[in-house]
């Protein structure tokens, strides 16, 4: 008999308990469902079942087999699903969760490259920074940036960002360039704060170690881009990641400060839940990512002109 049919239907009773439950999932009946388990006991010359009329388990054998089997059928589903996959286009709707701030100043942008290219995928952007469980939502995708806290989902690195403290021209000619960490404490200085109760840090490395920096701001937000906004009016000193700054430093709206105590750069990352059976749709917008964020990011290329 057709040994990976028989391997299919084990697996099956494996995962149901039970040789009636296995049978209809396969569409057979009872007793072919049985005569391949006969079949393939016979091959290997080893039980994989032990059943009584109460009960049904796995042998020792049938266990340590269970575990290949069902990695050797993962495989074939995956082979088959990449055949059908190169024969269909990218249709559908992809849903994809980004943090607010991204999502706006670059996927957005991104999003149109992609849909020149596949016009038949319609997108649904969520912005948000709330990413528990976004697989188990229903996302096909997500942007994070930052640490990761879930091991369990495939993380694809697009890019990274820097951390940089920055202001207005404006505001430095009438209040000085700050030089040193000490320095900020003399300066009005912006925060972000999701818990507007709590104290507002920035981060820093000074020699060679990592430091916190408490601030006074005088003014919190938990939107970045109404901090951006302010600073460009010459409000104050902020903190922010380069990729909501960097085009307004290249163009001159914004100066760096504090180059020298620049921390390591934070991580881009596309999150989705595993290779298995991924579709076209979502294949395809890996794919464009990969190839759309270069090294450096468009929005850091400011910091090696000239060099």
């Amino acid at each position: 008999m057709d040994r990976l049919t028989s391997m299919k239907v084990f697996a099956a009773i494996a995962r149901l308990g039970s040789f009636a439950a296995a049978a209809e999932e396969m569409a057979i009946s009872n007793t072919m469902c049985s005569k391949f388990i006969r079949d393939l006991e016979n091959s290997l010359g080893a039980r994989l079942l032990n059943r009584t009329t109460r009960q049904l388990s796995l042998t020792e054998v049938g266990s340590a087999y269970h575990e290949k089997v069902v990695a050797i059928l993962t495989d074939v589903e995956e082979a088959e699903q990449c055949v059908l996959d190169l024969q269909h286009d990218a249709v559908g709707t992809l849903r994809i969760m980004a943090p607010p701030s991204f999502g706006s100043f670059h996927l957005a942008r991104a999003i149109k490259g992609y849909k020149k290219q596949y016009p038949n995928v319609a997108i649904e952007l969520i912005l948000s920074d709330d990413f528990e469980n976004a697989i188990d939502r229903g996302m096909d995708l997500s942007l994070r940036v930052g640490k990761l806290a879930d091991s369990s989902v495939i993380a694809l690195k697009l890019s990274s960002s820097r951390l940089i403290v920055c202001a207005s021209a404006d505001y430095l000619k009438k209040n000085g360039t700050p030089k040193t960490l000490d320095d900020l404490a003399e300066h009005v200085c912006m925060g972000m704060c999701h818990n507007l109760v709590l104290p507002s840090d920035w981060s820093f490395k000074e020699e060679g170690h990592e430091k916190k920096v408490a601030i006074r701001p005088y003014l919190k937000s938990n939107i970045a881009d109404a901090l951006r906004v302010a600073a460009i009016n010459g409000s104050g000193l902020i903190q922010l990641p380069s990729y909501m700054i960097g085009l307004d430093i290249q163009s001159g709206r914004l100066l760096p400060v504090l180059e020298a105590y620049e921390p390591a750069p934070i991580a881009i990352n596309l999150i989705y839940a595993h290779r298995k059976h991924m579709s076209t749709k979502i294949r395809s917008f890996v794919d464009y990512m990969q190839g759309y964020f270069e090294t450096p990011a468009y929005w850091d290329k400011w910091m090696f002109d000239g060099k």
